[in-house]
């Protein structure tokens, strides 16, 4: 297949373990260009972007990738990946004349307002708000982090933060177990720690510790479980990890004051969708004290959406090409 030269820009979701690539017309993701290669059989972003470009015959225009880790100056350090992406590595393997890289989160805050509405899950109702309301779209997947959406005079900002390795929320006696038990991994109990796909792993281990029954489980077999209502320890899992989850989310909405809407995304935040009512988010969401009543001007919703960072990447494409 040959396309187009110097029409389509190209645009890659870099993860951990897999990386997408896609290619997009404008801020519109062409489904049928999204390939998937594992990290694990190429040495670096250039030698899968090289291969991408040769399978899909195309020469991109522009180009921006969104990066599981820190992004500083325009060169991304990845968190459980050993590649660093720059630039210059985007231009060698894509010649395309436009080049950006985003922090994975960033990108998700860019698609906020290009994503179907059938693809977004309200967890709790949005009150109406100005459409230059703050928003903030918070990550919990193989890992965890936030990102606030700015609507500006000179167009959408989203600066990129690590929320997840700040600390754990403590509340009580129960919550400074649950910290002592997951800081033996890093020596830290952090935010990530508890609320990711191992942080769920960790909270059933814990809650085994407590019961003292050491029963282990991964992830998709605990919500599989949650699911069947066949393993009451796995469901009082996810009721940990939503109250959690909740606290958290409430803690980051008061530090920004996103009245535009609190956005979930991620796989393992698509996985709790349906148990997130039930199991005591709303409820940890606004349980700040004399705050409570204000916790009420931030809506919830959870994105389904697979493309949504490859969304992002083109429409942070698309703005930082107008005059």
């Amino acid at each position: 297949m040959t396309r187009p030269a110097n029409t389509l820009s190209l645009v890659a979701d870099i993860g951990g373990t897999n990386t997408r690539v896609a290619l997009a017309d404008g801020r519109a993701v062409l489904p049928d260009s999204v390939r998937r290669y594992s990290n694990g059989d190429h040495p670096g972003l250039e030698s899968v972007l090289r291969l991408y470009c040769q399978e899909e015959g195309v020469d991109p225009t522009a180009a921006c990738v969104a990066v599981a880790g820190p992004v500083r100056d325009g060169r991304a350090t990845m968190t459980n990946l050993d590649w660093t992406i720059d630039r210059g590595t985007l231009t060698r393997a894509t010649r395309a004349e436009r080049t950006a890289i985003l922090n994975d989160l960033q990108a998700q805050g860019h698609a906020i307002g290009h994503i179907p509405a059938e693809n977004l899950i309200e967890v709790i109702p949005f009150p109406e708000a100005s459409e230059h309301a703050a928003k903030l779209v918070i990550g919990v997947g193989t890992g965890f982090n936030a990102a606030p959406v700015f609507e500006t005079g000179a167009g959408r900002l989203v600066p990129p933060s690590e929320s997840g390795h700040v600390n754990l929320p403590v509340r009580d006696a129960r919550d400074m177990r649950l910290c002592d038990f997951v800081s033996t991994a890093h020596g830290f109990p952090a935010v990530e720690d508890v609320l990711s796909g191992r942080g769920l792993e960790r909270v059933y281990a814990w809650l085994g510790q407590e019961a003292e029954d050491r029963r282990e489980a991964r992830a998709a077999d605990i919500m599989a479980a949650c699911a069947a209502g066949t393993d009451e320890r796995a469901i009082a899992a996810a009721r940990v990890f939503s109250r959690v989850l909740g606290t958290v989310a409430g803690n980051l909405a008061l530090t920004q004051l996103p009245f535009g809407g609190v956005y979930l995304v991620g796989g393992v935040a698509r996985a709790f969708a349906p148990y997130l009512p039930e199991y005591g988010f709303v409820e940890a969401f606004r349980d700040k004290g004399r705050f409570a009543g204000f916790m009420r001007n931030f809506g919830v919703s959870v994105v389904e959406d697979d493309y949504a960072a490859l969304t992002g990447c083109a429409a942070h494409l698309v703005a930082s090409a107008a005059p």
